[in-house]
């Protein structure tokens, strides 16, 4: 029998970090494969679930940091909660990653921790989750973490063990579990508990796990290959000249046969730096490891001057005049008024946001929310000391939120639209020549308030929300997170909307088409809306997104 096994006949009386970390993979493991039967825990029978995936690359982010060169658990602890802080995407991610920011606190300058230590700690995660969100809602995942973590909390003897803490919080997330139906009326109407709950118990449930011995399934990377950056090389042949220089990214590991590095200062990298003309240079230090990144024609030369301070643990270079898929070419003219970031799914939408003026576009929206590292990948990139944000997803907004508070390099403003219909609306009234950013933050935020929309989507199961019955297969239109009409066509559906709708003084009514909408379908439904509202101007737009078959915004 392996050590492992041994654990459901011993006491777990401390916790060092080779535990926790193994425990954190355990939890991984039992999340990413739970992933599609967490997705499908929709409210609404739309076919765009993605808690499971959200929660899974979240908690990915985490797992990648976690070393086996350390039994430390503070270590293990800070680097995971940065790694999930990182990666987080979805409000659900979002708020995994403040509980495990949170337990970080609680762990703080331990090297191993009794099971009393460790609730202390679980409960500075239930303070930083709660304060991470602007109105807290019960019946979610800080509900089953809270109560799961304060009855378990509540049992504890002199005698426990960290099995008995889990098996207890795992008893208890199960049965909170099961309560977010009582809680929110419109989960018990959809017959599904909270996705975002559930997830946290299938991360409790795998810790518990590893605990008791119990065999878990070989733990891979949820992150896709394909989301990797793929560089163009034909952009940049022998006659190229090298326009931009080179982004260069890397860790150094400050080492004790060079320097001190308890007290070495970083600006000395910055002097070095600035000396060698850097540019768009950033660096901090954090205990012995110095990041930067710097914008140089010789990267080389800096390489090899930093190298005296102590050893590389990892380096990137990429030539700015490459092309790579999803990335801008770095802006040397001079700075703007302001920079704005828009999330945006579908080429056609892309492209129109782009031509509407926003700077950067983040790919992403349902079943592909961006993470806090997207976004401060492209802010890093804005050439600009103000950023607008466009989430144009509610379920967006809190990765958003959390990247401006991560980034210092420049002010970041928020504009809370939830959909990519107001995303528009809000675009639309930026204008280029005003350098007033809370002006326009106020018109912008105005503009995305005032839009009426919708969206149409199939239904993937029968559901009955608020009254409404639906069939799988049947279409639904949404509007302001309500079903507003169900019909056999998306075009019906449509019609339907709009007819229960305000459009007494309504001027534009701007329709966006899904990818696998026809030219001839489009026609006709155009035509229909002109015939039924002449005195509407009618805008068509090829959005090309994926899932729903069009989107409306009625103004």
């Amino acid at each position: 029998m392996n050590k492992d096994c041994e654990r459901d006949t011993k006491s777990t009386q401390t916790l060092d970090g080779v535990l926790f970390a193994k425990m954190l993979i355990g939890g991984a493991s039992r999340l990413a494969a739970n992933i599609e039967r967490l997705n499908q825990l929709n409210v609404f029978p739309v076919p765009d679930g993605d808690t499971g995936t959200n929660m899974a690359k979240t908690f990915d982010g985490g797992i990648k940091t976690l070393s086996s060169e350390t039994d430390n658990i503070s270590e293990i602890s800070k680097n995971f909660a940065k790694g999930v802080l990182l990666s987080a995407r979805g409000n659900s991610g979002v708020i995994l990653s403040q509980i495990f920011a949170g337990i970080n606190e609680g762990l703080k300058d331990y090297g191993f921790v009794r099971v009393n230590e460790f609730a202390k700690a679980y409960q500075s995660g239930i303070q930083k989750s709660y304060s991470a969100v602007q109105n807290p809602t019960e019946g979610t995942i800080l509900t089953v973490f809270r109560e799961s973590t304060e009855y378990a909390s509540s049992l504890l003897s002199d005698n426990s063990s960290f099995e008995d803490f889990f098996k207890s919080h795992v008893e208890q997330a199960r049965r909170s579990l099961e309560q977010t139906k009582e809680i929110l009326p419109v989960l018990a109407q959809a017959d599904v508990v909270d996705s975002g709950a559930a997830g946290y118990l299938c991360v409790a449930e795998g810790m518990l796990s590893v605990l008791t011995g119990e065999e878990i399934p070989e733990y891979s990377s949820t992150i896709d290959k394909n989301e990797t950056a793929q560089v163009n090389i034909d952009s940049f042949t022998r006659d190229s000249k090298l326009e931009f220089g080179y982004c260069t990214e890397f860790l150094l590991r400050l080492t004790t046969d060079k320097v001190d590095p308890d007290n070495f200062e970083v600006s000395r990298v910055l002097d070095m730096l600035n000396e060698l003309g850097g540019e768009s240079i950033v660096a901090y230090k954090q205990d012995d490891i110095v990041k930067v990144h710097v914008h140089t024609f010789t990267p080389g030369d800096i390489l090899s001057k930093v190298q005296s301070f102590g050893e590389f643990l990892t380096v990137k270079i990429e030539n700015m005049s490459v092309s790579h898929s999803g990335e801008e070419k770095t802006k040397t003219a001079d700075k703007k008024p302001f920079c704005v970031v828009a999330v945006a799914n579908g080429e056609g939408m892309s492209s129109l946001f782009t031509d509407m003026g926003a700077d950067i576009i983040i790919e992403g929206g349902q079943t592909a929310n961006p993470s806090t590292r997207e976004f401060i990948d492209a802010f890093k990139k804005c050439n600009s000391d103000n950023i607008i944000v466009l989430p144009n997803n509610k379920n967006i907004l809190l990765a958003a939120k959390q990247s401006a508070e991560l980034f210092s390099e420049a002010k970041v403003h928020i504009i809370e639209t939830k959909n990519l219909m107001q995303g528009f609306s809000a675009l639309s009234v930026i204008t280029p020549g005003i350098t007033n950013t809370e002006s326009i933050k106020q018109s912008a935020t105005r503009a995305a308030n005032s839009v009426i929309d919708g969206e149409i989507t199939k239904a993937v199961r029968d559901a009955n929300i608020d009254g409404v019955s639906i069939k799988k297969g049947d279409f639904m239109a949404i509007s302001g997170g309500k079903i507003s009409a169900v019909a056999k066509t998306a075009e019906d559906a449509l019609l339907e909307l709009l007819e229960k709708s305000d459009t007494d003084f309504c001027e534009i009514i701007t329709l966006f088409c899904g990818k696998d909408v026809s030219a001839e379908r489009r026609v006709a439904l155009t035509n229909a809306i002109s015939e039924n509202y002449p005195d509407c101007e009618v805008t068509v737009y090829e959005g090309g997104q994926p899932l729903y078959d069009y989107f409306v915004a009625i103004e």
